[in-house]
Parts: structure tokens; C-alpha cells; sequence
């Protein structure tokens, strides 16, 4: 496939490009919007995505072009995992920065053993309520939209998986975590239950989306328009696509064919066939 971009296809005529993009989605954009934005890079108009990050969330979301939106259900089952940064003696209605920080009043600082007692107790299936603000809906409404009008009240719980729960580093207020979990985990619901079972509170600072089951960030790919991406690591870019490159890479001759980040279909089910969840 040529740098030029591919006519679309005419309305209803088969798709001329089909297959999977692993595409990494920057903080405070809309997940929906930027995988839209494969339609300009391959041409065609049928695109979606298996599942959405938060807008102040970063890291893989996959995108479903033509044929491909048919994986979107196996890939939105996948298990996820995720690196958060949780700042503890605070809380807010959303439990994620799109709110001020509000301390807790009482707060006390807790040990490293506290918090791993916490999470020890989150790990497997439990009972999770959604935040208050997300998407689900309560009685046809949009819960978030109800928060918005002051109902932050509990949500009804449901079951969820979560494999995997480990503190990367931990300074009082902050605490950083890996988190490997199955489909409608909420990273911030986690932030809100460790904070209350440690009793001073908790937020989610930051969230990372480091992999949809065996689709890595550090093999995803950025859009953009320059050799760089935000983070200022190396890039290549062809037809408005920026693979993320490792510094050793740099040097490497490579094809700048944007084919070569577009998984087919048949791929895609032979890596999520073949996945396990901590491989």
C-alpha cells in the first residue's frame, strides 16, 4: 500500500480494507474520534473499536477496519492490563482528575502492608460497583448524567475478574500499580475501594492501558505528524501514522507501507486464540 491514500469504498460495496490496527490513544482525546481517524489513513469508511479508554486515560485502544469489526466482541473479552497511579488521602465524585482533589479529612497515612492486604482481598472474581460517573445505564439513563444532577449514589454491583493487582512503587500520598483484569473492570472503581478499605480515600491520578490481551502498547501505533511522539521517543511517519520505535531500532531499514500495522483478520484470531492471560 502507497503513502496515497485509498478512495473509499462506494456505499455499500465491500470493504477494500479489512483487519486490525493496535493503536495507542493519547490522554484527553476521545477514543471514539481518534480511531475514526484510521478512515483518512486506509480509506475506509467502516471502522470501530473494541472498547474505549477514559479521557484522561492513555495507552491501546483497537481499532476494527472493515471486516475486522466483526472481531470487535472476542477483543472487547480480552483481559487488560493496566499502570495507574492512585494518590491516597483525597477523593472527588469521578475518582479520576477531571475533578478537583478534595482531602479527606481524618486521613492517615498508611504502610506499604496495608495497601497489600487490600488489594490481596481484590484479587479473583468479586462484586464491583461502577462509578457514579460511567457510562452504564440506570433505568435508561446515563449514569454519569445522573451524577451530574447529584445522584452519586451507590450503582448495582456485577461480577468481575481481576488476575492480577501488584504495587510497583509506593511513597505516601502515591502509589503506583499494575493491574491485569477482565472485561468491565473499572480502574477507578479500584482507586474508590482501596481507598475506602484503607479508610483516607483514594483517586486515580493516572491510567495507562498497557495491553488488550496480546495486542502491547510498545507495539502500538501512534497518529500524528512528525518523527516524534509526545513522549519524545523516536518515531517513523508515513500517510499521517507514527510507529513507536525502540532507540536500538532507529537505524533499521524498514518499508514505510502503512500495511504492515494493519493485522488481518485471520492474525488477529490466531493471536487471541493463542494468548493466555499472563504470557
Amino acid at each position: 500500500m502507497s503513502d496515497a491514500r485509498r478512495p473509499s469504498r462506494r456505499r455499500g460495496g465491500p470493504p477494500t480494507v479489512s483487519g486490525i490496527v493496535n493503536l495507542y490513544k493519547p490522554r484527553w482525546e476521545s477514543s471514539a474520534q481518534y480511531v475514526y481517524k484510521l478512515r483518512g489513513v486506509y480509506g475506509e469508511r467502516k471502522v470501530g473499536h473494541a472498547g474505549t479508554l477514559d479521557p484522561f486515560a492513555d495507552g491501546v485502544v483497537i481499532g476494527c477496519i472493515g471486516r475486522g469489526t466483526k472481531l470487535v466482541e472476542q477483543i472487547m473479552t480480552l483481559p487488560k492490563t493496566y499502570h495507574t497511579a492512585l494518590q491516597l488521602g483525597v477523593t472527588n465524585g469521578s475518582f479520576d482528575p477531571e475533578q478537583p482533589f478534595e482531602p479527606v479529612e481524618g486521613a492517615t497515612p498508611c504502610t506499604r502492608d496495608n495497601i497489600e492486604a487490600v488489594l490481596t482481598s481484590m484479587r479473583g472474581e468479586v462484586d464491583q460497583a461502577p462509578p457514579a460517573f460511567s457510562a452504564i445505564k440506570i433505568d435508561g439513563r446515563a449514569s454519569y448524567k445522573l451524577a451530574r444532577k447529584g445522584d452519586d449514589g451507590d450503582r448495582p454491583t456485577k461480577r468481575v475478574m481481576i488476575y492480577r493487582n501488584e504495587i510497583v512503587r509506593f511513597e505516601w500520598p502515591r502509589v503506583e500499580l499494575e493491574i491485569t483484569c477482565g472485561k468491565g473492570t473499572y480502574i477507578r472503581a479500584i482507586a474508590r475501594d482501596v481507598g475506602k478499605a484503607l479508610g483516607c480515600g483514594a483517586v486515580c491520578e493516572t491510567l495507562t492501558r498497557t495491553a488488550v490481551g496480546p495486542f502491547r502498547m510498545d507495539e502500538s501505533l501512534r497518529l500524528g505528524n512528525s518523527g516524534k511522539n509526545e513522549a519524545g521517543k523516536p518515531g517513523r511517519v508515513f500517510g499521517g501514522v507514527v510507529r513507536v520505535v525502540d532507540e536500538k531500532d532507529r537505524g533499521d531499514e524498514e518499508t514505510h507501507d502503512e500495511e504492515k500495522f494493519l493485522l488481518s483478520v485471520e492474525t488477529a484470531k490466531e493471536k487471541i486464540a493463542a494468548y493466555r492471560v499472563g504470557e
